[in-house]
């Protein structure tokens, strides 16, 4: 009897590890995917906003790192009451539960990486006019305080899922509706790049610097996600979990392949041409709408979810167009409305979901983030400015922010004579 306790405790320790493991290397995939963001940006800005766009990635990694740490994960996980909307107050992560299945900084670790997504997602919607320091100090409000507040309400037990009924396997709302809501209230505010549109309504496209470098921060991103949706499993330590975890990374896969076709065929058909920054964002679009549950549906539904974002995406950056909603990398379209659509297909799939939960969850995340991002945004605008001058814009933020340009050979030097 002794040696089956011992050997139970033996097998019972090692699934902890193996959790917790999985855990930490689903984390590091999805931190790899910050570099995703700042190479997809960087190459879709001017080359002379390179460096600052660089900068913001950097930074805005280390604040959600630090802020989530002393309050945010405090204010979403921990002393919460189950379906409540009133968060517990406190810093830092809590102590160790005595029956978890993985290590309490494990956890942290992997949902840290997930709030610096959501503010990744803000860099790219207010990129190329917005001031460093109001960008920075926002960033300290979304990751602290704005998202562990929604969290607490989806994730961590609150209302939104236990009331509502709301499901998002991944985050497709929870983070990347949230990341575009927090962009479409900057963006709003602070207006569309100079040059960017016409009196008459015409619109002067701005290409990006860099599209190799776009490309390769595609690239890394859907690496990442393996991560972001596979990890959100919790676990991977018996045979259940192991092929939920196999189905969901080939259901990942698929809708990023399917949505970056789609987006190439509605490309040619509409202007008989392949625009490659349409088939990165289409690609992009399939892996968030996927997010709300890569697990439920089949292999072909998944395709069709990827492959119908694929397309959503492309009419969304154009229809954002004509509204005067400018977003240098389509972050908006790709986060905000595939995100979106990702929630609304779930009940197609999923018992457990209905559409209305869906809906109901849905519009409350985007009304907190939105309002509470609105009234942090317009605070900053009345009081340290959030946009660069009309001078500091056309020379390039490099300069203003950062003193530094990224490809110092192609900046005309002047020479004496």
């Amino acid at each position: 009897m002794e040696q089956v306790t011992a050997l139970g405790a033996t097998v019972a320790e090692l699934r902890f590890a193996l959790d917790t493991f999985y855990f930490l290397i689903s984390g590091a995939l999805v931190m790899w995917m910050a570099a995703g963001f700042a190479m997809l940006e960087a190459g879709l800005v001017r080359s002379k906003n390179t460096t600052e766009i660089l900068t913001k990635n950097m930074c805005l990694y280390a604040i959600a790192c630090a802020m989530y740490l002393l309050v945010g994960y405090h204010i979403m996980y921990v002393d919460n009451g189950e379906g409540g909307w009133l968060p517990s107050i406190g810093g830092l992560i809590g102590s160790q539960a005595a029956d978890a299945d993985h290590a309490l900084e494990s956890d942290f670790f992997f949902q840290v990486v997930f709030v610096a997504t959501a503010m990744s997602i803000v860099s790219g919607a207010v990129a190329e006019r917005m001031k460093l320091w109001a960008f920075l100090a926002f960033a300290v409000v979304l990751t602290g305080f704005i998202y562990p507040v929604e969290g607490y309400w989806t994730w961590g037990g609150g209302f939104v899922s236990e009331k509502l009924g709301f499901v998002d396997f991944a985050g497709s709302g929870i983070v990347h509706m949230a990341g575009a809501a927090a962009a479409i209230a900057g963006v709003l505010l602070l207006g569309a790049r100079r040059g960017k549109y016409n009196p008459d309504g015409s619109v002067n496209p701005i290409p990006g610097s860099n599209l190799p470098l776009a490309t390769l921060g595609t690239f890394i991103l859907w690496l990442g996600w393996f991560g972001f949706n596979g990890g959100s499993q919790l676990m991977v330590s018996d045979a259940e979990n192991a092929s939920a975890v196999a189905k969901i990374f080939v259901n990942t896969n698929s809708a990023a392949a399917f949505g970056a076709i789609a987006a190439l065929l509605v490309c040619k058909l509409t202007w008989g041409k392949a625009d490659l920054t349409m088939i990165l964002n289409g690609a992009l679009a399939g892996l968030v709408a996927i997010t709300a549950d890569p697990l439920s549906p089949s292999l072909v539904l998944a395709a069709a979810i990827g492959a119908v974002s694929g397309g959503l995406v492309v009419f969304s950056i154009v229809g954002m167009d004509k509204v005067k909603i400018d977003d240098p990398v389509g972050a908006i379209s790709v986060h905000g409305v595939c995100g979106l659509f990702g929630l609304l297909v779930v009940p197609v799939s999923n018992a457990d979901a209905t559409l209305m939960g869906q809906l109901a969850g849905a519009a409350v995340i985007f009304a907190w983030v939105f309002g509470a991002s609105l009234v942090t945004w317009g605070v900053l605008k009345a009081t340290m400015g959030i946009r660069v001058t009309e001078e500091e814009e056309y020379d390039g933020m490099d300069l203003s922010d950062c003193g530094i340009d990224a490809y110092p050979e192609f900046v005309s030097v002047k020479t004496a004579g």
